[in-house]
């Protein structure tokens, strides 16, 4: 049945952006694409990138309004000529070209929504784009706290629905050489690694963190390093920074500027799989904003499937991403101390969560995603008056 579909996907988020809702995107394109006939509308720099089983159609990135004009455009012209069976917003953004690209063709329109495409306070989006969410014929929430914020906003529990974002399994082993080489690269020998994965905004909470967490886990281990990857985002909406050079003063001000390394991005699969693994816990602080919430935690899933636990805040969607005692621990929101004893549990036995970890990402493999977000697509339109 689904190789007949034909599924227009559009979407802002795509690789060269660096991000889990950029990931997500580009592997929704391939395992759609692995049962139906799938059209992108995108942005021109993922042109390179994008899957090769679709059909993929650039518009511009930047400005904003220029990216949703040229959006539109397209989806209209590829509405009328291809005749989609469903179109599909990669988040709330192009929620509502996928509307009405849709009623133009009698196709069924679908939004990925990822949590503060939902809770976004502007006025402006308020007033355009969540009208345009409660009038899709099927949502599908990220996790269950992004599924309760889109029933807060109106949308009708009938056309909710939850499937969680995916992860390669199994994640392949860093060989002895690139381990090796990646821990003398950012002189990590000898240090309890923990490991910080993803954008730095103030949602994610690495300054808070370093001032109120790390000094108490360096001083029953003076060795622990917070080894932090990723920079500041460029593109992404709505976001608050930290920037780099305001969490390093805060760890001189902490006492623990030499527990504290920042590299900046990684890029490369091979490398980002190394440094996970050179870990002994990833660290996840994401504080408790109110309507900007954390909709999943892509990275809990992916240190897992490296075998790699995660030591959160019980907060937002992080609530799915990780499993308590098999894949990481979680604190009550803002227990810092509790945080760090946490972390320290999990310092002071290295590699004893590692198989359960595995275990744990298995049931989050891209394959089930694909499965899943189908699925979804087939299920029925209810009646716009429910």
């Amino acid at each position: 049945m689904h190789r007949s579909w034909k599924i227009l996907l559009i979407t802002r988020n795509l690789p060269p952006l660096v991000g889990g809702m950029e990931r997500l995107n580009w592997h929704l394109i391939q395992e759609l694409a692995k049962a139906a006939q799938v059209m992108t509308i995108g942005p021109s720099e993922a042109a390179l990138l994008v899957p090769s089983n679709t059909i993929f159609n650039p518009v511009p990135l930047r400005p904003l309004w220029r990216f949703l004009s040229s959006a539109f455009r397209q989806a209209l012209c590829i509405s009328r000529r291809w005749r989609p069976h469903i179109i599909m917003a990669g988040s709330g953004l192009t929620a509502p070209i996928a509307l009405l690209a849709a009623r133009t063709c009698g196709a069924k329109a679908v939004a990925y929504v990822h949590g503060l495409d939902v809770t976004i306070q502007n006025p402006i989006y308020k007033t355009l784009w969540l009208p345009a969410l409660r009038r899709m014929d099927r949502i599908i929430a990220n996790s269950h706290s992004t599924a309760e914020f889109a029933r807060l906003a109106g949308i009708s529990e009938q056309r909710i629905g939850l499937v969680h974002p995916g992860v390669t399994v199994p994640a392949p082993p860093a060989s002895t050489d690139q381990l090796q080489n990646f821990r003398a690269k950012h002189n990590l020998e000898g240090r309890d690694v923990l490991i910080s994965v993803g954008r730095l905004t103030a949602r994610k909470g690495l300054r808070e963190f370093v001032q109120l967490a790390l000094p108490l886990i360096v001083a029953e281990r003076p060795d622990a390093l917070l080894l932090i990857v990723g920079s500041t985002p460029n593109d992404a909406l709505h976001a608050h920074t930290q920037t780099a050079e305001s969490i390093e003063e805060v760890a001189r001000t902490a006492g623990v500027a030499n527990n504290v390394r920042l590299i900046g991005q990684i890029t490369n699969t091979d490398e980002l799989l190394t440094a996970y693994q050179s870990a002994i816990a990833h660290i996840f602080p994401v504080r408790h904003i109110p309507n900007d919430t954390e909709g999943f935690g892509m990275v809990a899933i992916e240190a897992a499937a490296n075998g790699v636990p995660t030591v959160a805040f019980a907060t937002g969607g992080i609530i799915d991403a990780v499993a308590e005692g098999e894949s990481g621990y979680l604190a009550p929101p803002e227990d810092y101390e509790f945080l760090a004893q946490l972390a320290l549990r999990v310092i002071k036995s290295p590699g004893s969560m590692h198989t359960t970890c595995l275990r744990h990402s298995v049931a989050f493999a891209w394959e089930n995603f694909g499965r899943a977000v189908l699925d979804q697509l087939e299920q029925p339109a209810p009646s716009h008056r429910s």
